[in-house]
């Protein structure tokens, strides 16, 4: 049979083993609690950690001379308007020109059957020479009765009878000329011809109307459109705000002799060719209380056409010492206008400012804001969540759509430069 091992040795070490482990377990929670105790000094010395600052986007304030836009709607109107009308009674036999088109000034447009009249002519002309022969007559028996006279072989009655005739025949002669003028006048105006350069429209008879017959018939309208008139209308209370504001010194006037002019057309475009402001009217219409304006605008190619409705935007006055900002950083409410300045320590604080009118999606004021002044633009709904007084870190806004600025080389992300080196060295 096998020998079996004495059990009592491994029996004797068990108390010894018991005693032990408490120990091990004492010092591994010493050594935890130790290591714990490490990693937490730092946070406990130096406090929670702090969050960064909230970016908001401000713009500085800056002053200048800010010329106000004012966008009014208006009409265009031509320059000169002429109606083409038949002043010889007679048969529309040809018309010479074609519609729409550009005509000049003298150019035949209709010709009207000119027999009657042709013939009128040529019996004023024969009445003249009848009147000139009288007097050619009458001059002659003058001429012989004059030293008769004065020898007395007629008598002086004979001689003034024949000094009368001599008169009345010289006034025959005067008044078949007249005659004849007359009936070359009427002659003319078969021969209808345009009484300004212009663009001619649609012809308002056909040949072999008669025309003219009791009364002038409309027969074209030619009406010039280089350059057009723009009518629009403005308040009269905004007419009477932009005199007051200029008297106190607040506005000045527009620089140059006249108003700069600004179309918009119906696609919402800008017309390529400014023009200037002619005059405004000295009545207020009793109707609407709008005072009329009108511009001039040159037209070389005949874009704007008579009756075109349109938006003008026109610059009246500047005000000086003005600031613009966009219009998102401007809080509009019925208690009044109010921008977020930002101050030299980061705080927000409300500011109240008056506002005089947008230009370009921008807000002109004209007080509250001092220059150098940091208004907030963006970084508003970040702030909803932190409270009231919290400091902000502000940086230049930019609107959407610009260029962002160029990121510095130190921000570059560390394997940046290895692949720039390559790209470099390739």
């Amino acid at each position: 049979m096998p020998r079996l091992r004495d059990p009592s040795p491994r029996i004797a070490r068990i108390p010894a083993l018991k005693r032990m482990l408490p120990v091990a377990a004492l010092c591994t929670v010493t050594a935890f609690l130790a290591a714990c105790g490490k990693s937490d000094a730092p946070a406990a010395a130096g406090g929670a950690p702090k969050m960064p600052p909230v970016e908001v986007g401000v713009v500085v304030a800056t002053p200048g001379d800010v010329g106000l836009v004012t966008e009014l709607p208006g009409r265009v109107e031509a320059s000169r308007v002429a109606q083409v009308r038949a002043r010889a009674a007679g048969i529309l036999l040809k018309r010479e020109f074609r519609e729409g088109s550009d005509v000049k000034a003298g150019q035949a447009l209709f010709r009207i059957d000119p027999a009657t009249y042709a013939a009128a002519a040529d019996s004023a002309k024969a009445s003249l020479a009848k009147a000139e022969a009288n007097l050619a007559q009458a001059t002659a028996t003058v001429e012989r009765y004059r030293p008769l006279v004065a020898a007395n072989a007629i008598s002086k009655q004979d001689f003034v009878n024949a000094e009368a005739a001599q008169k009345q025949a010289q006034a025959d002669v005067e008044a078949g000329r007249a005659a004849t003028r007359t009936a070359g006048i009427n002659l003319s105006y078969a021969s209808v011809t345009a009484p300004i350069s212009g663009r001619i429209g649609r012809a308002l008879v056909t040949e072999g109307a008669l025309v003219g017959q009791g009364e002038a018939t409309p027969l074209a309208v030619i009406q010039q459109i280089d350059p057009v008139y723009v009518n629009f209308t403005q308040s009269a209370s905004e007419v009477f705000a932009l005199r007051r504001a200029m008297e106190s010194g607040q506005f000045k006037r527009a620089s140059g002799d006249a108003a700069s002019v600004k179309l918009l057309l119906g696609d919402g475009s800008v017309y390529a060719h400014p023009g200037k402001l002619l005059f405004s009217d000295l009545t207020v219409d009793a109707t609407t209380g709008q005072v009329t304006l009108r511009a001039e605008v040159p037209n070389p190619k005949g874009e704007l056409l008579p009756g075109l409705y349109l938006r003008v935007q026109i610059e009246q006055v500047e005000a000086s010492n003005a600031i613009t900002l966009p219009q998102q950083a401007v809080t509009r409410t019925q208690q009044g206008d109010t921008v977020s300045v930002v101050g030299e320590d980061g705080k927000i604080s409300p500011r109240s400012v008056k506002i005089s009118a947008a230009q370009n999606n921008r807000w002109v004021v004209l007080d509250g804001l001092k220059a150098g002044e940091k208004v907030m633009v963006d970084g508003f709904q970040k702030l909803q969540m932190l409270p009231p007084g919290t400091p902000v870190k502000p940086v230049p806004w930019q609107a959407a759509g610009a260029a962002p600025a160029a990121a510095p080389a130190a921000a570059a992300a560390p394997g940046a430069a290895p692949a720039a080196s390559a790209a470099a060295s390739k």
